[in-house]
């Protein structure tokens, strides 16, 4: 690690001492507890659950750890409730566990449905969708706009509306589906993309653009970059190039479903996106790992479209910027 704090181990060190210290209780302890004991274990049970539940999350995605947080939670205060507590001493004290279980259970239950049915918040971590978001910019998904799917497994139960061109969206990244990615899509199914000599075709009509002056990127040393407005589906849109750079680094394109669909030489490329597909593309555009490298985007793939910067700790003035 270069820097900063490792959260991970933090994480493993705090959860195995507070492990440790409830298997002593549990165990060896001889007596009541005292209130020093009882204070401790009060926050070793809820440290030991965190921890669980981060760890969880390297090989799962969050929305399935809260899922079963909020089954654990609810088992542990339902099965005390039903079996337990009847048979508990009057005057007796709730076990810390389902104490901590009963205060978490809500809590968890109502961040799940708001993230699984409502919004669900991001963080930019990268600079391919400049100019429109920059990294740090906190954003939020819209989650119903494509209808209504079963969390976890993201099967649609109920078609709301349709990806269009032109949308920001958030999906899980086809190589690794436990990350997230954003970026614009470019092509529905059907559409045949191609983006050659830095312009940008759809179904062989160039996409509208116009000069927008430059973008200064203050993380290259303040260098202007050529600015356009693009107009994809209905809302225009801020777009930029890098001149230097080449429309596609053949070296970099992977080998991924659908690939026959595909023609790559040294001036570009040319897609036609399957069914259930779309094709994705920064607006960063020749600073961007984007379907051109990676593939196309299956629709169960989708997570939401993206509509405003809620909070950006480097710039406050982009708080309450709605994203076209």
């Amino acid at each position: 690690m270069q820097g900063g704090l490792d959260w991970e181990l933090i994480a493993l060190v705090a959860g195995g001492a507070s492990a440790a210290l409830i298997g002593w209780d549990a165990a060896l302890r001889r007596g009541p507890r005292s209130d020093t004991l009882k204070g401790i274990l009060e926050i070793a049970w809820p440290v030991l659950f965190i921890a669980i539940m981060g760890m969880l999350l390297k090989f799962t995605d969050f929305s399935a750890v809260l899922l079963l947080a909020g089954v654990a939670t609810g088992v542990i205060w339902l099965a005390d409730a039903k079996a337990f507590a009847p048979k508990r001493a009057e005057g007796a004290a709730e076990p810390i566990v389902v104490d901590m279980a009963r205060a978490f259970f809500p809590v968890i239950v109502v961040v799940f449905l708001i993230r699984s049915f409502w919004v669900e918040p991001f963080k930019i971590p990268s600079g391919s969708m400049k100019p429109t978001l920059l990294v740090g910019d906190f954003i939020l998904v819209n989650k119903y706009t494509y209808g209504i799917r079963l969390p976890v497994v993201n099967r649609k139960l109920l078609e709301v509306g349709e990806v269009k061109r032109g949308d920001v969206v958030v999906f899980r990244y086809p190589v690794d589906p436990s990350v997230d990615y954003i970026k614009r899509v470019v092509g529905v199914p059907g559409d045949r993309v191609a983006y050659k000599g830095k312009m940008l075709s759809i179904n062989g009509t160039p996409v509208p653009v116009q000069a927008a002056g430059y973008y200064t990127d203050a993380e290259l040393n303040f260098v202007r970059l050529p600015a356009f407005t693009e107009k994809l589906g209905e809302k225009p849109h801020a777009m930029m190039i890098v001149p230097p750079e080449p429309v596609v680094n053949l070296s970099q394109v992977r080998q991924f479903p659908h690939r026959e669909n595909c023609e790559y030489n040294d001036d570009g490329f040319t897609c036609t996106v399957p069914p259930g597909h779309y094709f994705m593309m920064g607006d960063n555009r020749d600073q961007s790992a984007d379907s051109r490298y990676w593939g196309f985007v299956p629709d169960d793939h989708i997570k939401g479209r993206a509509f405003l910067v809620w909070m950006n700790f480097g710039d406050l003035k982009r708080i309450g910027n709605g994203i076209e």
